[in-house]
């Protein structure tokens, strides 16, 4: 035969009506159209495309396979020659790879469309089409102003009964449940319900701009309402903050804004999703919230997934339980050495691995997106309100550097998954309320307790002298009440790499954690938090920046002139373009070696503006035992403040950042330029030991700190239904770069490096404190 074997169908036709159906026939599914050229191939044609299949022997067999022959009678046409047994086995590839079925021949009159639809969802096309197997569902509405009727018409079109009103969920082989907002409290009797009957249940919002359909709520499958609700809340932080200023519970009313073309189209989508679960029709998309913007037809997909902790469909205690578990390091191979550092994973398989938790529905991230302000070469992303700055709330959302979390890096990849990272950090470490808590004193708990200020190091002046401090420095520079050792408060443990377990308030870990769980001015910061691609790789880095802090420290508060370092020394050429980009900009760039007595390169690239008034110095820093990668850090870090500081220049509403802004110079802070008289570092001063396991070089960082009189302290952060590992790590002794003036090292190793004389008095310790 030669042409099509398979002519198109009419826009449409209904089979004959035999008088039974006759036995098993085999075909092309109806969604494909089968047409074979002789020595040009058999091709079947569908929405999807085109598929091509070579050779004499399917062009012999494809005109067989037309609904018209049993498989006996194809076997043994032997098309091409061929013996039965080698028919049987292209067949039995063809049914294998969803090209042909084995169906009974033409029954009772049916829609082709309709067969050719479910055969593309590749369930019983005549069982999903057939009138008599009808599936009943039930509709429920939540809600005074739900109107159900659109939607029993498109139901009734599907071929779908409804059941009558009253039934019970176990009455209903599916529950449709119509809403004006997911977040409606009454939801949650009905999530109960269909747990504890076991049946599944589709939640929908036709009456909106914004159309919501989906999830189908499967209990003991899938995510439960509540998991849902944890994600939603987590997005509507200010309407939240708005409802209970005014007194109210639960979501905000909001105006209905639909069309009856709208809502009949939606109806209709609701009635199909309907109908495809019952056919048993399964796809990834039916535990997803599928978005439909009616005003640009724009559609998206977001993904629901279950949270292991939750209080109603998993476990509660997983977090607390986690938290008495001291803290193991596995080997832990590294895979990648890029700008970012060495990693457990690359940078495309952690994006690809956790970009779920990106979506402003159902994860913790609204977006992840480029900085609009940054330059060309500036790699910048951003990914929503940095909490650990205080930006939570709505009057907290103020103008500033880094109140954003961000990611920064050579290539934007790496500063995507920065981004996507820093943001998950901050939500792990914010407090949830199913952390472990021991409520004690201070004295009651004895030697198990550190003590906060080991960690904080304010010295007794500063709290003398708080009131005054605090009333010209932004919030996130005051300093807390003295913390009281009789107050009966609530702790978490941590735990140190050999095994100790020790205990610190929980609010000094936790951001956000409520008054009544600890004492009052007492909160959590960013120092030695961090995300990792492996719980081994989260523990260096944090350990890492509570090393280039301290660093930071000893050379910002005494002021120290510190060798210049030559960027050129490392044959970098990214790092080579950066000093024209900066010229670029009208901005000059530069970097100094603030190495400490703990022998970690950590360096400080800064750039001060040359064509204006202000100078508008800004800096960034870096640390990591490969020197090649501190600088790069560095500079990358000082690039992610660019935007910012091209946007608002020193207009910024921290005080703080203001002040130094607007009248910081290379003149006036001469600390600021390489020491003169010290020789330039260059890469070969820096004695770098490649470890290919990053177990090893936590362990090489721990035994470091032993050595300097610190122990490596460890919370596991980690999040069960978020999954990338989090970790907030301390150094007790080690400083931050705020201004604490606790006596230690801050007086002490500048003295030991032969950087000063003596220490340096408290009157002359830098006015500026540290604002990144």
């Amino acid at each position: 035969m030669t042409g099509s074997a398979v002519q198109p169908a009419p826009p449409r036709t209904l089979t004959a009506t035999p008088p039974a159906a006759g036995p098993p026939v085999l075909a092309f599914k109806r969604h494909l159209r089968a047409e074979v050229r002789a020595g040009k191939g058999a091709y079947l044609f569908s929405e999807q495309g085109v598929i091509s299949m070579r050779g004499a022997r399917i062009e012999s067999l494809a005109p067989l396979l037309d609904g018209t022959r049993e498989l006996g009678e194809v076997l043994t046409a032997r098309p091409d020659g061929m013996t039965p047994e080698e028919v049987a086995a292209i067949v039995a590839e063809l049914v294998d790879a969803g090209l042909v079925s084995v169906r009974p021949a033409p029954g009772p009159a049916v829609d082709e469309r309709e067969l050719a639809y479910w055969d593309a969802c590749g369930v019983d096309a005549p069982s999903a089409a057939s009138r008599d197997t009808r599936r009943e569902v039930r509709l429920l509405a939540v809600g005074d102003d739900v109107d159900t009727r659109p939607v029993v018409r498109a139901l009734a079109d599907a071929g779908l009964e409804v059941a009558p009103s009253g039934s019970a969920a176990d009455e209903a082989d599916l529950s449709i449940v119509l809403c004006t907002d997911y977040l409606d409290p009454r939801l949650g009797e009905l999530d109960a319900e269909h747990r504890r009957t076991g049946r599944p249940w589709l939640l929908a919002r036709p009456f909106a701009a914004q159309v919501w359909i989906g999830p189908i709520l499967r209990p003991g499958e899938s995510a439960c309402w509540h998991c849902l609700t944890n994600r939603l809340w987590g997005h509507r932080h200010a309407e939240a903050c708005a409802q209970e200023l005014l007194g109210h519970e639960g979501p905000a009313r909001r105006p209905a804004a639909a069309l009856p073309s709208l809502t009949a189209a939606a109806a209709h989508l609701i009635a199909l999703e309907a109908s495809k679960w019952l056919a048993g029709y399964r796809h990834g998309g039916q535990e997803s919230v599928w978005v439909l913007d009616t005003l640009d037809l724009q559609g998206k997909l977001h993904e629901l997934r279950r949270r292991p902790q939750c209080p109603e469909c998993g476990d509660a205690t997983l977090v607390a339980a986690r938290a008495e578990l001291p803290i193991r390091l596995a080997p832990a191979r590294k895979t990648t050495s890029t700008g970012g550092g060495h990693r457990t994973l690359t940078p495309a398989q952690t994006l690809e691995r956790y970009r779920h938790l990106v979506s402003p529905v159902t994860g913790i991230i609204r977006d992840v997106r480029p900085d609009p302000a940054a330059p060309p070469f500036v790699n910048a992303y951003r990914s929503g309100f940095n909490v650990a700055r205080g930006m939570t709330g709505v009057a907290g959302m103020q103008a500033g550097l880094r109140s954003e979390n961000g990611g920064k890096g050579v290539s934007p990849i790496d500063a995507e998954v920065g981004a996507l990272c820093e943001a998950v950090e901050r939500f792990s470490g914010n407090y949830q309320g199913d952390e472990q808590r021991i409520r004690a004193s201070f004295d009651e708990l004895g030697a198990a307790a550190v003590h906060p200020n080991d960690c904080m190091l304010f010295a007794e002046r500063q709290y003398r002298e708080r009131a005054e401090w605090n009333a010209t420095h932004g919030l996130f520079q005051h300093i807390a009440p003295r913390f009281d050792t009789t107050a009966r408060i609530d702790w978490t443990p941590v735990w140190s790499l050999s095994g100790q377990r020790r205990l610190l308030p929980t609010g000094y870990l936790y951001y956000g954690v409520p008054a009544e769980c600890g004492v009052r001015g007492l909160h959590a910061d960013s120092n030695g938090a961090a995300a990792g691609s492996s719980l081994e790789d989260a523990v260096l880095q944090g350990t890492l920046e509570l090393v280039e802090r301290d660093a930071v420290a000893l050379w910002w508060y005494n002021r120290t002139p510190m060798p210049g370092l030559d960027l050129g020394s490392f044959g970098d050429s990214w790092l080579e373009e950066m000093a024209g980009n900066y010229a670029g900009l009208g901005r000059e760039l530069w970097a100094l070696d603030l190495t400490s007595d703990l022998g970690v390169p950590v360096f400080v690239a800064i750039s001060r503006r040359t064509d204006g008034p202000h100078e508008h110095i800004m800096f960034g820093f870096g640390a990591h035992l490969d020197p090649r990668i501190a600088v790069r850090r560095a500079v990358t870090e000082l690039n992610q403040m660019i935007p910012d500081l091209l946007e608002l220049g020193h207009a910024v509403d921290d005080p703080d950042t203001a002040r130094w802004l607007e009248y910081a110079t290379v003149a006036n802070q001469p600390y600021l330029r390489p020491a003169a008289g010290e020789r330039t570092r260059t890469l070969a001063d820096f004695r770098f030991v490649h470890r290919p396991d990053v177990r090893d070089d936590v362990e090489a960082l721990a035994r470091t700190l032993a050595a300097a009189g610190s122990d490596l302290l460890v919370l596991d952060q980690t999040r069960p239904d978020v999954g990338l590992p989090v970790v907030k790590v301390l150094a007790p002794g080690l400083r931050p770069f705020w201004a604490r003036y606790a006596p230690g090292r801050l007086f002490d190793v500048p003295v030991r490096l032969g950087r000063l004389a003596e220490p340096t008095p408290y009157e002359r310790l830098n006015p500026f404190p540290m604002f990144l």
